[in-house]
């Protein structure tokens, strides 16, 4: 008998990935996926701790669930992710109306925890840890099959213990996944219709250097040659790690997308060596430089975080100022809080959180004047989109010419949104479909998007790289 089955994910693309293999793991158990929280036998909470406003969410949403268990009492609910391997029976003891509990190396293992809980109904804690990776047979069942783009882990934990971050405590050490296994698996999402993969890790550029395999770069070029696949992306890079051989792949791969993910997390050195980043300021800026030369085009975003304990004033304005230095497309703003099991926890003179507040708001409306910057620089172009499907802003009153079912969306090779109709005002396309390359002309920037109006029915071809934009 069928059976449904909610996922609610909180938290980074890695969870998005974790979730698909939850979804997919439990078919065996005949559960399928419901849009619906009402309709569900089972809802599983995919959880983030690596910020304390993601946890609130995900005991926010538990709660939310108490009234519909009494109504369906033979409804399951389990948490999974970061906080579950955080808390472990903890959650239990919080949570009353919660039924499993399942850590980040426990999802090969939910099917078994699930039909426990289905048999016995008793309550089910597995926050095991493990260093190898458990590869899952049903990577291979085509999950993904209708979507353009899809999300690949080649690596899971971390072994850099920067002193704000959970990660190491929640995911594990460091360990990265066959490349064999990896370059299977973006095959058979390639089958099932996948144009674009975005490679995960917690540091991608670490790849392989504990078990002597492949280097990333060397990866990169296995997934390049992936007949059907058109573009590849990857996240999160380490700046300690970027090597050479690494920033030149960006010029010598024509899927490789001109868009790097390069946190910097703060301005000052002092405070980046309190953060353990094992990099300084002006080595972040050379590497900057380096990738700009290798690849002029090359869209640079990062992530910054504010009010670190013991950032003072001037820390603050290095800050600022790196920002002005490198002018980044786009930037990724957070204030800091303390994490369980993280160092900087135990630091002293933290910053107010009216402090953090303000640094942050100041952080956002410069970066703001670079990225409208950057967009508008791009009106007139007539850049390729692959296209993702349809906007979900479709009605935002920014949008020109608002119509249901009119308006598709996807992105640069450069990874700036576009948002377009399905016709140039003259001429209606109606064969654009999800999954094709389309050349679009961009008539209109705005602060985290670009609208425009394509210029070809036809999909552009294969190997024809974004950077192949032109002035019309």
């Amino acid at each position: 008998m069928k059976k449904n089955l909610y996922i609610n994910t909180i938290g980074c693309q890695m969870n998005v990935y974790d979730s698909e293999q939850i979804a997919n793991g439990l078919k065996s158990l005949q559960y399928k996926m419901t849009s619906s929280i009402e309709k569900a036998d089972l809802i599983i909470v995919n959880t983030c701790a690596i910020r304390e406003k993601a946890e609130q969410k995900v005991y926010s949403f538990l709660g939310r669930l108490a009234g519909l268990k009494r109504k369906k009492p033979a409804l399951m609910i389990g948490v999974g992710g970061c906080v579950a391997q955080q808390e472990g029976s903890k959650i239990l003891a919080r949570v009353p109306h919660l039924d499993l509990v399942f850590g980040t190396n426990a999802i090969g293992r939910l099917p078994d925890i699930v039909k426990t809980v289905e048999s016995k109904r008793c309550r089910v804690v597995d926050v095991e840890m493990s260093e190898k990776i458990e590869e899952l047979d049903f990577v291979k069942q085509g999950h993904n099959r209708g979507k353009t783009t899809a999300f690949v882990t080649i690596m899971q934990g971390c072994d850099n213990y920067c002193t704000y971050c959970v990660v190491p405590y929640v995911r594990g050490r460091e360990t990265s996944r066959d490349p064999e296994i990896i370059v299977q698996e973006i095959r058979c999402l390639v089958e099932s219709g996948v144009r674009e993969v975005t490679l995960l890790g917690q540091n991608v550029n670490s790849y392989g250097k504990k078990e002597g395999l492949c280097t990333f770069p060397e990866l990169l070029r296995r997934v390049n040659d992936v007949d059907g696949l058109l573009r590849i992306r990857f996240t999160t890079s380490h700046p300690k790690d970027l090597s050479e051989n690494l920033i030149s792949t960006f010029k010598g791969l024509e899927k490789l997308c001109n868009h790097i993910h390069l946190p910097i997390q703060s301005g000052s050195n002092r405070v980046l060596k309190n953060m353990n980043r094992k990099y300084t300021r002006g080595i972040y800026i050379e590497k900057v430089d380096k990738l700009r030369h290798s690849c002029p085009e090359i869209s640079i975003t990062s992530d910054i975080i504010v009010g670190f304990p013991g950032e003072t004033k001037t820390d603050f304005e290095e800050t600022l100022d790196l920002i002005q230095t490198v002018e980044f497309d786009g930037l990724f703003a957070f204030k800091y809080s303390d994490r369980p099991n993280a160092a900087a926890a135990r630091f002293l003179n933290k910053i107010s959180e009216q402090e953090k507040k303000e640094r942050l708001q100041q952080v956002l409306d410069l970066q703001d004047r670079y990225t409208t910057q950057k967009n508008k620089a791009l009106e007139g172009s007539i850049q390729s989109i692959l296209v993702e499907g349809v906007s979900r802003k479709q009605n935002r009153m920014d949008t020109p010419n608002r119509h249901p079912d009119v308006q598709w969306t996807g992105r640069t090779f450069t990874n700036k949104i576009v948002n377009f109709n399905r016709s140039n005002g003259d001429i209606a396309y109606n064969d654009i479909v999800p999954g094709q390359v389309v050349n679009v002309r961009i008539l209109k920037a705005f602060s985290h998007s670009l609208w425009g109006e394509p210029v070809s029915a036809e999909p552009i071809s294969f190997g024809l790289r974004g950077d192949e934009s032109y002035v019309a």
